[in-house]
């Protein structure tokens, strides 16, 4: 006779790339009737994080809900936000979606933290009252509107000369021709690219009459200015675009965390203090090729994020842990909806001379984020699995595997 036991609780906070794929493949690997899977999120539609560029100068983004993600599935949204984790009692305290209302602590077994991140302002005074940020949907909508309202010849200057300002600078220039576009980079502009890939940046900089400002460090950010070591930079709109910061709850916690944040985990993406949490995604101190930090990026968190979920399932049901370490192949850069830039890496993310421009890069990229989108809501690609059945012995195991 089969012995009854209670449902595995999987609790997944954050529902970006990494959380909402993370859960999708859990449910593929597990059977609902031994697992509960509660994915707690502030907004009921998925977004796609990598093309808030493109939402903040009016482009459109086709809706992906969630209840549709997870039809099926067995999945359970739970719209709210996250206040609080008790790693020791293994409770998540949420709220409301509007940070409202009666706190609520839902119990786990297993959690998996992918809070993911948010602007950094690095501390640059003026950066947090004057200067929009695209890091999410709110942000990219407000910053939106601003764009909507200003007069032709206004400066808009794009302050972070990494991925994310290069995409925003360029999207802009091209989607309001009108305007006086600037980017202001701490180093040189594309100094991580092969020199083929940062030739073509510059060509790109170039026809679409962005001004960069090299070389330079931001010192502070006004209403109507960004100032500079060296000279005041004009600016009715500041978008800043300097990285990434963390979640903060994770500092909060009992968990073992880093000086910004993130949470320590082994190759199986399991917290090195805390065996029964799993860190995924931004949120999350994974070591790659070489011993290298992984940066923060979709690049990186869809695959930490399958990782994790495979290594739920495996010790869940006894199955075989996974081996598979994450790494790089390229460098995806949109420069608006014409032209593109694939720069190809190494392992450990290192420029390589071999790149890819012009519209079949940008046709490259735009496959690219299709597919990253197409592979949350699918996130064994599309092939059969079999779901199988937790064991009684393992159901409750936290301690490490050999």
């Amino acid at each position: 006779m089969q012995q009854n036991i209670q449902r595995h609780r999987v609790v997944v906070i954050g529902a970006g790339y990494t959380g909402a794929s993370a859960a999708g493949r859990l449910a593929r690997r597990l059977r609902s009737e031994d697992v509960s899977i509660t994915v707690v999120n502030a907004e009921p539609d998925f977004v796609e994080r990598v093309r808030m560029h493109q939402l903040a100068v009016g482009q459109d983004l086709r809706p992906r809900p969630f209840h549709r993600m997870f039809a099926g599935t067995g999945v359970r949204l739970k719209l709210a936000k996250v206040t609080g984790i008790d790693v020791d009692r293994g409770t998540v305290s949420v709220t409301d979606a509007n940070g409202a209302g009666q706190p609520e602590h839902l119990e786990y077994d297993t959690l998996v933290y992918a809070l993911g991140s948010a602007w950094n302002t690095r501390g640059v005074p003026g950066t947090a009252e004057h200067a929009h940020e695209i890091a999410g949907r709110e942000g990219a909508l407000r910053l939106r509107d601003r764009l909507a309202a200003l007069a032709p010849g206004s400066p808009v200057t794009v302050v972070g000369g990494g991925l994310t300002g290069v995409e925003a600078a360029t999207e802009l220039a091209e989607a309001r021709p009108d305007l006086d576009v600037s980017l202001v980079a701490r180093g040189g502009l594309g100094d991580w690219l092969s020199p083929k890939g940062a030739r073509h940046l510059r060509k790109v900089f170039g026809d679409l009459r962005i001004t960069a400002h090299e070389h330079t460090a931001v010192t502070a950010v006004e209403a109507d200015r960004v100032i500079t070591a060296e000279d005041d930079i004009p600016a009715a709109v500041t978008v800043w675009t300097t990285g990434f910061a963390v979640h903060p709850i994770a500092r909060a916690t009992a968990l073992e965390t880093t000086d910004d944040g993130r949470i320590p985990v082994d190759g199986t993406m399991r917290s090195t203090s805390h065996p029964d949490v799993y860190a995924i995604g931004d949120a999350a101190l994974v070591a790659g090729p070489g011993g290298k930090p992984l940066r923060m990026s979709c690049a990186s968190g869809v695959p930490t994020a399958w990782q994790a979920a495979d290594a739920i399932a495996a010790r869940l049901t006894g199955g075989k842990l996974p081996t598979t370490a994450p790494r790089y192949f390229n460098q995806c850069v949109s420069l608006g909806r014409k032209e593109g830039l694939i720069q190809y890496v190494t392992a450990d993310d290192r420029a390589v001379s071999a790149a890819l421009t012009g519209r079949v890069a940008a046709l490259y990229k735009e496959l690219v984020c299709k597919g990253a989108a197409w592979g949350v809501a699918n996130p064994t690609m599309g092939l059969p699995t079999r779901r199988r059945r937790v064991t009684a012995q393992r159901a409750g195991a936290t301690a490490p595997a050999a």
